[in-house]
C-alpha cells in the first residue's frame, strides 16, 4: 500500500479551475485503480501553512541552542509544530501530486510556503563535504499545472518558473521521478479552451493508471 499526498494550491475548485479539474480527474482515476492506497488531500488554502518568519527562526534557534520545547512562546510553539508536522507528513508519503495554476510565471505563494516547510536540512536533505544530498530517494512526484498561454515549450518556456522550480526542488530533495502534466493555451486560444481541458483530462486519466 502506498501513501499519496494530493497537494492543491488553488483557491477555486474543479468547477472553476482548469488545473483543479484535471487534478480531480487524475486523483479520482488513481483511487479507482489503486483501491488499497491511502490518498491524503492537502488543500494549501485551507490547511494553514506558516511562513518562515521571526517566530519560526526564534523557535528554531531556541531548540538548536538546547532549550526545551516548553520554553518557546505560544506563537513559536504553534508555528514550529505545524512546520514539523507538514515535513513529517511529506517524508512519510510515497508519492506526491502537486496541482497549481501558473500565476505571474510561477505558482501561488502558498505553495512556496509549503515547499519551505518540507525543505529541512537533516530531514529531507543533508549537507555533506561534496554538497547537499537529497534524502527522499524512494519517492515519485507529478505536477499538474494550468496556464493561459503555452509555456512548456517554445520561446515562452524560458520564462516559466513554476514547474521548473518545483523540478529543481524535487531533484534537490532526491526525488528520482518527477513528471509534468500541462493544461495550457486556453486563454490564448479561447475557441479551443474546452478541447484543451478535455485533452488534458484524458492524459491525466491515462497517467493515473501508471503513476
Amino acid at each position: 500500500m502506498a501513501k499519496v499526498l494530493y497537494i492543491t494550491a488553488h483557491p477555486h475548485d474543479d468547477t472553476q479551475s482548469y488545473s483543479m479539474a484535471v487534478g480531480k480527474a487524475f486523483i479520482d482515476t488513481y483511487k479507482q485503480k489503486n483501491t488499497s492506497d491511502e490518498v491524503i488531500h492537502l488543500d494549501l488554502y485551507k490547511e494553514g501553512v506558516p511562513a518562515i518568519d521571526t517566530d519560526v527562526f526564534s523557535g528554531w534557534g531556541k531548540l538548536q541552542s538546547g532549550k526545551g520545547f516548553e520554553e518557546l512562546s505560544e506563537q513559536e510553539k504553534t508555528k514550529v509544530s505545524r512546520l514539523t508536522e507538514l515535513c513529517d507528513q511529506f517524508i512519510a508519503a510515497d508519492k506526491y501530486v502537486f496541482v497549481s495554476p501558473m500565476w505571474n510565471f510561477s505558482f501561488p505563494p502558498v505553495l512556496k510556503a509549503y515547499i519551505d516547510s518540507i525543505s529541512i536540512a537533516g530531514k529531507t536533505f543533508k549537507y555533506t563535504e561534496e554538497g547537499p544530498v537529497g534524502l527522499l530517494t524512494d519517492k515519485k512526484a507529478l505536477h499538474i499545472q494550468a496556464s493561459g498561454g503555452v509555456y512548456s515549450e517554445g520561446p515562452a518556456a524560458d520564462i516559466e518558473m513554476g514547474h521548473r522550480y518545483l523540478k529543481i526542488i524535487m531533484n534537490f530533495l532526491g526525488v528520482p521521478s518527477f513528471e509534468g502534466l500541462f493544461v495550457e493555451g486556453q486563454a490564448a486560444m479561447p475557441d479551443k479552451a474546452e478541447q484543451i481541458k478535455e485533452d488534458a483530462i484524458k492524459r491525466a486519466k491515462d497517467l493515473a493508471h501508471t503513476f
